[in-house]
């Protein structure tokens, strides 16, 4: 019995060591009890104190954190900056109120909306601090892969005659509020019958800056079933309507080393039928496969590598009509583009559901919790091993990894 109790432990400890040992490269902000943490191998640390943080993003190096100091009324929304050189939390303007910001990808420069304005931050002590307005009338916007530039987009209005075109432009950073330097990308025609949008956002970049995608919002009532998914080549001169999806900006992602864009395509604001994962070639002409299977659903999907995507998939539940709208239990699904072949690749217990997955090189995570709990584990599996672990405990949402 003694020998049976013994190697029963180190069978324990030796999946313990596989899982922890793939833990040591990874880095991660999250966020628990509303404040914002750091995790990097084994080692958590709590950053913030009496806060309500949330939308946590990494700098292109990886020194500061932005972050969202908010309410749960959702009434106040500054944003802050933790600076892990000097290990401190700071406004990098006094009460900054915006919903939407984004770091350069070749600097530590922050842009961000307030009031309709598009800003960027300038930088004091080494680090970002103060702010420069670009822009004004601007709804949404992203950095040009060359961090000097900015696509923008400009929301229609409703005149007498109908929908005025959403507007994009091209403008540069040190735009310094002088109109003459914007220069119109592309204008897009609406039709309440067709492509119905009166806004864009949610933009990325193809992996080699060629082609733009984003979300259209319609008005409200119409957004909560149906957002159009459009591409737009860098130079703005190739325009395409790819499909009608929701709202949900982790729904559509290129590929890492080609110009496919996956998506979940699908009306209808319920989960519970019609989402579907597409995958777009986006070249002179545009083909798209389905490889959601008859009687079910998927609600999430990442790129592993440049031939598989991991889905999100739960059964159908078409018996659903009325009442409070039923969980759909998910697991992850590995879908190799190549080949074709489908395989379950996570196996939750019963009343948990998989969700969230996140490619961070070799590592797939995904966030595992309760049916009814928002809170769940970060687990966590290496392309090289069989075994999945748990790594991070009682998040509020999915980290956000450097």
């Amino acid at each position: 019995m003694p020998i049976k109790i013994l190697l029963s432990l180190m069978l324990f400890f030796f999946h313990y060591s596989t899982v922890t040992k793939s833990e040591v490269s990874l880095k991660a902000a999250f966020v628990r009890n509303h404040q914002l943490w750091i995790k990097e191998g084994n080692q958590e640390i709590q950053l913030t104190k009496d806060k309500y943080v949330y939308s946590p993003q990494w700098s292109y190096d990886g020194r500061f954190i932005a972050y969202i100091d908010g309410d749960e009324k959702g009434e106040k929304s500054n944003l802050w900056v933790y600076d892990t050189k000097r290990k401190e939390n700071y406004e990098p303007y006094h009460s900054i109120q915006t919903s939407y910001f984004n770091w350069s990808p070749v600097a530590n420069e922050l842009a961000y909306i307030s009031g309709w304005v598009l800003n960027v931050t300038k930088t004091k002590d080494d680090r970002p601090y103060g702010f420069e307005n670009v822009s004004l009338g601007v709804s949404g916007f992203e950095w040009y892969p060359n961090g000097r530039e900015f696509i923008v987009s400009a929301s229609s209005n409703r005149l007498p005659t109908g929908w005025e075109p959403i507007k994009l432009y091209r403008i540069p950073k040190d735009m310094n509020l002088n109109e003459k330097k914007a220069v119109l990308l592309y204008s897009i025609r609406i039709d309440e019958n067709d492509l119905f949008a009166v806004d864009v956002g949610n933009f990325k970049w193809s992996h080699d800056g060629k082609w733009i995608s984003f979300l259209g919002t319609p008005t409200p009532s119409w957004a909560m079933d149906s957002n159009p998914l459009c591409v737009l080549s860098s130079d703005g001169k190739v325009f395409k309507d790819i499909g009608r999806m929701l709202g949900f900006s982790d729904w559509f992602k290129w590929a890492p080393q080609s110009n496919q864009l996956a998506y979940i395509s699908g009306e209808g604001r319920f989960f519970v039928e019609n989402k579907i994962t597409k995958i777009a070639e986006i070249e002179a002409f545009t083909k798209q496969v389905e490889y959601t299977p008859k009687g079910y659903v998927d609600l999430d999907l990442e790129w592993w590598t440049p031939s598989k995507v991991i889905v999100a998939r739960s059964q159908e539940n078409k018996v659903w009509k009325e009442g409070p709208v039923p969980t759909m239990f998910t697991s992850l699904y590995e879908i190799d583009i190549g080949s074709d072949n489908q395989k379950q690749i996570t196996f939750p217990k019963e009343n948990e559901l998989d969700e969230d997955p996140q490619s961070v090189g070799s590592y797939l995570t995904w966030l595992r919790r309760q049916d009814e709990i928002q809170n769940g584990d970060v687990w966590i599996k290496h392309d090289k091993q069989k075994e999945a672990g748990i790594w991070i405990e009682d998040v509020d949402f999915s980290p956000a990894f450097f």
